[in-house]
């Protein structure tokens, strides 16, 4: 095992959650990231999906005590680049573009590159990587589906995320080959919003007794 696949790992193995985290008013970041963090999600993927992502990544890297801040949707070398200016740990990708590997080859960052079929997942193991996103999950075959690649493609690891919750996180944390599923339930638009940081707290805490 390389060393960038050990450190994702110790990032993935901090909880059985990571939070997938939309950020649509800067202001909100930094509380936000504290109360998912309090709840005992320190990981969290903040994605490149507004504006507000990069900044969000900055704010939260540089005064959120005891978080893991990484970035998700990062589709580009570009990208690559600016996230991990902005202070991220680890990058996120929904699928395994050229661009996407080949920033990541020159980067001491570790990548979670994104997989939603067997021949993906073949093509990103030979690209070196043995620890992957499983994406969307439920739409692509769900639970069954990631259990059903456990013996063909033994030593792959998965983060599904997509369509997961809290009544169906089990069902992929139960699963020998996944370390932990992404989920965006933790931090609901509605919460984030209203400033329910207590709400929040309570929900990362739920998430993060979750246990396969």
């Amino acid at each position: 095992m390389n060393a960038k696949t050990e450190k994702l790992l110790s990032t993935l193995r901090l909880q059985p959650v990571v939070p997938v985290i939309i950020i649509d008013d800067l202001k909100s970041a930094v509380p936000l990231a504290r109360a998912l963090v309090a709840g005992g999600l320190k990981a969290l993927e903040i994605t490149l999906r507004t504006a507000a992502g990069l900044d969000a990544i900055k704010a939260i890297a540089e005064e959120v005590e005891g978080g893991v801040v990484g970035a998700g949707t990062v589709l580009d070398a570009r990208q690559w680049d600016l996230a991990v200016k902005a202070g991220s740990k680890f990058i996120v990708s929904p699928g395994a573009g050229t661009s996407v590997l080949d920033a990541a080859d020159q980067s001491d960052i570790p990548l979670l590159p994104g997989t939603a079929t067997a021949t993906e997942v073949m093509q990103v193991r030979d690209r070196g990587y043995t620890v992957m996103k499983f994406f969307p999950a439920e739409q692509a075959g769900g639970a069954p589906y990631v259990n059903a690649l456990a013996s063909p493609l033994a030593g792959i690891q998965f983060c599904p995320t997509g369509g997961i919750s809290l009544k169906n996180a089990m069902d992929y944390l139960s699963l020998s080959n996944v370390v932990c599923v992404g989920g965006s339930w933790v931090a609901p638009k509605a919460m984030v919003a209203a400033g329910d940081w207590a709400g929040i707290t309570k929900l990362a805490a739920e998430a993060a007794a979750l246990r396969g």
